[in-house]
């Protein structure tokens, strides 16, 4: 699916590639054992190491206190040791650029024959919009060239560079701005969280003369944003519509039924997703089923059982016995006895951008909620969860990949509602700008974001024991799309067994089935 490129996209693509940064292959392949070539730096993280010297390791940030500890060491300014160390820091990337492009040129197939997403080399992989409403021209060019130059300087603690860097980009990047601009100021925030947690303000007079701003929202201003967004943006609607028809299918014939729902959609309140399962139940053509079982796991215990009255009264409506049942556990430490699951049950699972916040660099937490679910035998395991790999051990890496896919989802924004709404401005902000700030400016146990492409998720799970049930429904995904998303953008593909949602042909949510 081709897109003619237009000022902003070109630039951004040649800034990219002048930036010497590793984008696509490292993402996806970061444990492929060409990267053991580099001897002269070894990556932890986004930590950098050059012989015996190693910058000390932060792993967590708390956004509701000071990042400043007192234990943390006096700082140390040497300049020159900053310019050889930004250097050789350089010298590797664009060692790794060259590995990759060779690798690409070795694995790209015949031209004429790229998939639904596949952009030709000199398209920009994301779409801001065109002229002044998107960010694009000599503006855009100039805003992207200041986010990669302040990115290498945040990686390579260059803390005076990183902080002149900040303070253009915050005139550069107003929050009601164009598309790009808005995205960028995310952005912003997650580099200067990430700058602090390495060089908290306090350290002295080569440190941030800025105040840095709050990384983090409440709670409630977060679930509101996610309550709009789940009205404003498609991506959350069309994965219960394609999770529903997934367990529909599965639990045809059954009588007795029993759902597991990991994190319940976010912690999204009023159970919109069951409410339509419940419809689809009732009005199947085998008739009703005798009991319905719902239970949700890994959110906040108030909100499921909220849910679970609601669902029970909604179900009494429509000539149904539910049963809810609200587990107060996280994902990691769950057990198949916490879930109830009788005798004679159909059980299907059902995980709506969760999982990607049980990856960790060990992944033995994943492993362990994986082999509890297969333990369950459902007969269907659905997946939904971000096309996109923001996971990589690279931090320039995971940063341009980050700024290729919210700019998408920031563009699709800007096509639906005007720049200076309200509710938009909340959506941006408080839930894709938290979840920006936590790949950019996190790391450790406290970076939860942790996307990875359908291609990784497939192999995860083929290796932890999973069969795929491919999810042939595109022509229908297409209809609910135009009849509920409405104008033209966004996009559905059949691939490799998923159903993938796009926008102007940037992968955003993969949606996929398993079984055992």
């Amino acid at each position: 699916m081709g897109m003619s490129p237009n000022n902003f996209t070109t630039s951004f693509c040649l800034t990219q590639q002048n930036a010497s940064i590793c984008t696509e292959q490292e993402l996806d392949n970061y444990l492929h054992p060409y990267y053991y070539g580099i001897e002269e730096v070894a990556l932890d993280g986004d930590e950098l190491e050059l012989g015996s010297s190693r910058a000390p390791k932060a792993t967590k940030v708390d956004y509701f206190s000071s990042p400043y500890q007192s234990s943390w060491p006096p700082a140390q300014v040497d300049v020159e040791s900053s310019r050889v160390r930004k250097k050789q820091f350089r010298d590797v990337l664009e060692s790794c650029k060259q590995k990759v492009e060779a690798l690409e040129a070795l694995e790209s197939p015949p031209a004429g024959s790229s998939g639904p997403f596949q952009l030709e080399q000199s398209e920009a992989v994301v779409a801001v919009g065109d002229g002044g409403s998107g960010g694009g021209g000599a503006d855009g060019m100039r805003l992207v060239q200041l986010l990669v130059a302040c990115a290498e300087a945040v990686a390579c603690r260059d803390r005076a560079q990183a902080a002149a860097l900040l303070r253009e980009l915050q005139v550069g990047a107003p929050v009601h701005g164009t598309a790009f601009q808005r995205v960028a100021s995310c952005f912003v925030q997650g580099l200067a969280d990430r700058l602090a947690l390495a060089h908290p303000p306090s350290l002295g007079p080569a440190s941030m003369a800025f105040s840095v701003p709050r990384s983090s929202c409440h709670d409630g201003a977060r679930g509101e944003a996610l309550a709009v967004a789940y009205e404003l943006c498609p991506y959350l609607r069309f994965a219960h519509f394609v999770a529903n028809v997934s367990i529909l299918e599965a639990f045809e014939g059954e009588s007795n039924v029993h759902v597991v729902d990991l994190g319940m959609t976010l912690g999204l309140d009023r159970g919109h997703q069951w409410r339509a399962l419940l419809d689809g139940l009732a009005a199947r053509a085998g008739g009703k089923p005798a009991c319905v079982r719902v239970t949700g796991v890994g959110a906040r215990l108030d909100t499921m059982r909220a849910v679970g009255r609601e669902l029970e009264a909604y179900a009494e409506e429509l000539g149904m016995r539910l049963e809810f049942r609200a587990v107060d556990r996280t994902l990691e430490s769950l057990h198949v006895d916490d879930l109830g699951v009788e005798a004679g049950e159909a059980v299907a699972i059902n995980s709506v951008l969760e999982l990607h916040c049980v990856v960790k660099e060990s992944r033995g937490a994943l492993n362990s909620v994986l082999q509890t679910i297969r333990k369950l035998s459902p007969k269907a395991f659905v997946l939904v969860e971000q096309d996109a790999g923001h996971n990589g051990p690279f931090f320039l890496g995971r940063f341009m990949e980050a700024l290729h896919y919210y700019a998408a989802l920031f563009d699709a924004l800007d096509a639906a509602l005007p720049r200076y709404d309200a509710r938009r401005a909340r959506v941006e902000q408080f839930h894709f700008g938290a979840e920006i700030r936590n790949v950019v400016g996190c790391e450790g146990a406290a970076r939860v974001e942790r996307h990875e492409r359908a291609d990784q998720w497939r192999r995860r799970m083929s290796r932890a024991g999973f069969q795929s049930m491919p999810i042939k429904m595109a022509t229908k995904a297409r209809e609910w799309l135009e009849e509920n998303a409405g104008g033209s953008g966004y996009t559905v593909a059949e691939e490799k067994g998923c159903l993938v949602l796009g926008w102007k042909g940037k992968p955003v949510i993969a949606a996929s089935c398993w079984k055992c």
